[in-house]
């Protein structure tokens, strides 16, 4: 019976995969699937923008899709890529490039113009299609074939446009880049400020009672804000992370002596999982603020990082005032900064860099402390 079940399984799966296969197999489907492979493929050589090697790759993917002899691609540089045959005709592709870049319009090149004095060359026409990003030509392409048809015009100019699309999305990748890049300086610009006269008051308190600590202190503060001001990635370790919060909590500590209590619960097989680059400690630092210099008595903080599977959690939490919930979604919305330093910098950079579900999440509620933490990929894409 088990023998008999497993053929009817297998006839059905076969059955299955044959009408999949047809449907696949089929003019138009074989059509479509080649289409979007092609496309998808040029895609990722373009995701950096239209550079010189981006273009050689992705006009070998595009060749095909028009179904021409050749393609060329070129920009106010000269001739960025020339795929398929008769290359002699690359030189008359650059003296093109310039018309159609100023012009801005499809320009239509027929045997007259694309002539040459090999008798065994197939290129009897040429179609020079504008791309257009940001309302700027920055770039042409251009199919030679052995005539011009409507179509072919239309095919040409159809994936000039793809190619600008593309080229809009590198360039948002890059902005994105760099906005998160100056939203990291301007958090390490706001938050330095807020503890430093803090921290050399505490150190200077030691210089003449304990000079052994107050040497220690001035290590701990020299180390914290070497890292804070590092040039570093979009991405680091959570142990460096790690470290550098050890740091800020000695210079803490050293101001609120025994008012101050920190635990730490770390989960060794996280510590190499990497992190947005100083997203933790304005964290901390909240919970400082709110658990320790609101607190009339020992106030304590809890530093978290749990192991997921494939994903780590990172919390601090407080037991300090908290805070109104609705508050909190003002501050991470951006419709309130508030003393809350940082969080809205912290979550925007979380979702910008894994995606939104990953962005904080907060529980508190007025008098009975707060808990933020914060998910990561163990493994992503712009890891390495």
């Amino acid at each position: 019976m088990v023998l008999v079940a497993a053929a009817a399984l297998l006839l059905v799966i076969v059955a299955t995969v044959l009408r999949v296969r047809s449907r696949i197999a089929s003019p138009e489907g074989t059509a479509t699937y080649r289409t979007l492979h092609a496309a998808s493929t040029a895609a990722r050589h373009l995701r950096d923008g239209l550079t010189p090697e981006a273009a050689e790759r992705a006009a070998r993917d595009l060749r095909p899709l028009l179904g021409v002899e050749a393609v060329a691609m070129g920009d106010a540089g000269g001739v960025l890529a020339w795929e398929g045959s008769a290359e002699h005709h690359r030189g008359a592709f650059a003296e093109h490039v310039p018309t159609v870049l100023a012009g801005g319009r499809t320009v239509r090149l027929d045997d007259r113009k694309v002539s040459c004095d090999d008798p065994d060359c197939l290129i009897r026409a040429a179609i020079l299609a504008p791309v257009v990003s940001d309302n700027r030509v920055v770039a042409v392409l251009a199919s030679y074939h052995r005539g011009s048809t409507s179509d072919l015009v239309h095919a040409t100019e159809a994936v000039a446009d793809w190619i600008a699309t593309q080229i809009d999305i590198a360039e948002l990748g890059r902005e994105r880049g760099r906005v998160m890049e100056a939203e990291l300086r301007a958090l390490r610009a706001q938050i330095s400020p807020h503890f430093i006269y803090n921290s050399l008051a505490a150190i200077a308190s030691f210089v003449r009672t304990d000079p052994e600590r107050a040497r220690d202190l001035i290590l701990e503060f020299a180390d914290f804000t070497r890292y804070s001001f590092r040039s570093t990635g979009p991405l680091v370790p959570l142990a460096d992370e790690l470290v550098n919060i050890e740091r800020y909590l000695a210079l803490e500590e050293a101001r609120f002596g025994d008012r101050m209590s920190v635990s730490l619960r770390v989960a060794p097989e996280v510590l190499g999982v990497r992190v947005p680059s100083f997203a933790i400690q304005p964290l901390v630092e909240n919970a400082v603020q709110h658990g320790i210099e609101a607190a009339t008595g020992v106030g304590s903080i809890l530093i978290e990082a749990y192991d997921l599977g494939t994903e780590a959690e990172i919390a601090i939490e407080d037991d300090g005032a908290g805070a109104e919930p609705e508050r909190i979604r003002a501050v991470l919305a951006g419709d309130e900064g508030g003393d809350h330093i940082g969080m809205a910098n912290v979550d925007a950079r979380l979702r910008q860099t894994f995606g939104d579900e990953y962005g904080l999440v907060v529980e508190t509620a007025v008098g009975a402390g707060t808990r933020v933490s914060f998910r990561v990929p163990k493994y992503h894409p712009g890891v390495e």
